[in-house]
């Protein structure tokens, strides 16, 4: 049996107080030194000519995804669905989409990814399904069958409380939806149902137990045949009116007892972005991104050309960015987590605008995110193109498979996540060889600039961007004290300040970074900890040690990481 960490009592801090958490939990070695790597099945490799990624496409670059050095791939849904959010509108959860190929397809794919040393995290879409699944098919004729309960509906068509969808179905009742209309919610219960509700179930009520065992089924079903985990869709959706979560951590915390019981080495991975309260639900992994929790956005968003608008983003050349409001959420959330779980922090993904958006366009600046990134405590998320500095596609796209955000989320701005989706560039060839297809049937349209990068020219390149996210990759791999179990101390970190200057370290090693996204230089002397520190990889960055005092001198746009001795 491999070895696992045993955490049977564990410090949280919510809303500023204490209390102790005692449960023992089990979580994979292995995710000590996770880097993972998301694919966008669609957008990522076309076997076949079609115009659309597919399993097979995705197999033949694996030998790419291992040259990055990462050991976990992130595939976002590939079963059948209405396609209509992007594959998130299942209508078979046991069945893999005809576009991406089939079940052998996916189990050929994590045979030879295992066979490479990557594991294969499945996205798993728990609250809801499309209205085109047989479950809510049946659900909408029929009030006495076994999928009766399987989702919410009044008992009157003439009731339509907020959220609730009425379809023009037989059933006479209107349905409750989890986010587009078209995606009706599962029933997992409410924590605090209304007695004069007649459709509001306890979760111990007959419908939401069922769909809490099929939830299960599926999952089980899915490690059977080679998965190594899931990363799981609106995690806190499941259960209604449970304003403190308790009924959640409940739900979770049950499924993942079983689940590491059952598969001791499987990861289970929330889509909360509420790290402290994920973990305490019961999930080994929870990210820190660009919903629900301060920090990610001060980061990143700026308000030009991108999906989701911010302000004066830290990695900017403009400079006036505040690092504090990522860094004190992002301590505070360390803190409540401990060493029960991990925080991710990704490069981007599906759902917001690239790391290459708004005004952050050049390879320094990338160098210098990616610095970050890479070196920071949490696990590594490589969103697809990414590495190569793929542009965020702001030009005019269509409204892919429901790429457009509802209104009431973004009101009177078109907010479309299709930029973020469009295909892999791998060369020079057409379509950046991502498809054999005529350009007009591609999921999406290429990069049509003439300096985009490719995974071609750039593998070339001693300098690129993709040669030094896998350098760093190496680095983070070999250096325990910059894994995602390393120490971190914040050495300068001011409000509306640069640079920012963190540690890494473990009891044999430490490492210093300097990171200045600024166009403007800075000087920093902070109190001398170490005789020495030595270059390790760094952008116009330098760093003198003397006796009390280490001088850390950054020109505009720059990083520096050094091994202190």
């Amino acid at each position: 049996m491999k070895a696992y960490k045993l955490i049977t009592t564990v410090l949280l801090i919510s809303a500023g107080l204490q209390t102790a958490y005692t449960q023992v939990r089990q979580t994979p070695k292995w995710l000590d030194t996770a880097v993972f790597y998301q694919v966008y099945p669609p957008s990522f490799k076309d076997s076949n000519g079609d115009g659309i990624g597919d399993l097979k496409g995705m197999l033949q670059k694996l030998p790419y995804i291992q040259s990055l050095g990462v050991n976990v791939v992130w595939l976002n849904p590939c079963f059948e669905s209405g396609f209509r959010d992007g594959g998130y509108d299942v209508t078979n959860f046991y069945q893999v989409a005809p576009r991406y190929g089939t079940n052998d397809d996916l189990k050929e794919l994590c045979r030879q990814a295992h066979r490479l040393g990557i594991k294969v995290c499945f996205d798993l879409v728990a609250g809801h399904t499309s209205v085109d699944h047989p479950w809510f098919k049946s659900s909408a004729t029929d009030t006495t069958g076994i999928y009766r309960d399987r989702y919410v509906w009044t008992n009157s068509k003439q009731i339509k409380p907020e959220k609730f969808v009425n379809g023009g179905y037989n059933r006479n009742g209107t349905y409750l939806k989890n986010y587009f209309a078209f995606q009706p919610a599962l029933n997992y219960g409410y924590a605090h149902p209304n007695p004069a509700h007649s459709w509001e179930q306890p979760p111990t009520a007959a419908g939401p137990v069922a769909t809490r065992e099929e939830l299960k089924k599926i999952m089980a079903y899915w490690m059977e045949q080679g998965a190594d985990g899931f990363r799981v869709d609106m995690a806190s959706s499941l259960i209604k009116n449970d304003p403190d979560f308790a009924e959640t951590n409940k739900l979770w915390n049950g499924i993942r007892n079983w689940f590491s019981g059952r598969y001791p080495e499987g990861m289970l991975i929330a889509e909360w972005s509420n790290p402290q309260q994920a973990i305490k639900a019961g999930f080994m992994m929870d990210f820190l991104m660009h919903f629900n929790t301060k920090g990610y956005p001060s980061l990143f968003f700026d308000d030009t050309a991108v999906v989701l608008k911010g302000k004066d983003p830290f990695f900017s050349k403009a400079g006036k960015g505040n690092v504090t409001e990522f860094v004190d959420s992002y301590l505070h959330h360390q803190q409540s987590v401990g060493q029960n779980g991990f925080i991710a922090v990704p490069t981007s993904n599906h759902d917001f605008q690239r790391l290459r958006s708004g005004h952050r366009q050049d390879v320094k600046q990338l160098k210098v995110a990616m610095a970050f990134l890479l070196t920071w405590q949490s696990v590594p998320f490589i969103y697809y193109g990414d590495e190569i500095g793929m542009r965020f596609m702001s030009s005019s796209l269509p409204d892919k498979e429901g790429s457009v955000l509802p209104d009431d989320l973004n009101p009177g701005y078109r907010a479309n996540r299709a930029g973020s989706r469009t295909p892999m560039q791998w060369s020079a060839a057409a379509n950046a060889g991502f498809s054999a297809a005529p350009a007009q049937e591609l999921y999406l349209p290429v990069d049509a600039a003439p300096d985009r990068p490719t995974v071609e020219a750039q593998d070339k390149d001693n300098q690129s961007l993709l040669n030094f996210v896998r350098q760093l990759i190496v680095k983070r791999k070999a250096e325990q004290a910059l894994s995602n179990k390393g120490e971190l101390k914040i050495l300068y970190a001011k409000k509306n300040e640069y640079p920012l200057i963190f540690s890494r370290f473990d009891k044999n090693n430490r490492f210093l970074i300097c990171i200045n996204p600024a166009d403007k230089p800075v000087n920093v002397t902070l109190p001398a900890t170490a005789q020495t520190a030595v270059p390790v990889m760094v952008q116009d960055c330098e760093v003198t040690v003397t006796n009390k005092q280490m001088r850390v001198a950054m020109q505009g746009v720059s990083f520096g990481i050094y091994k202190l001795n």
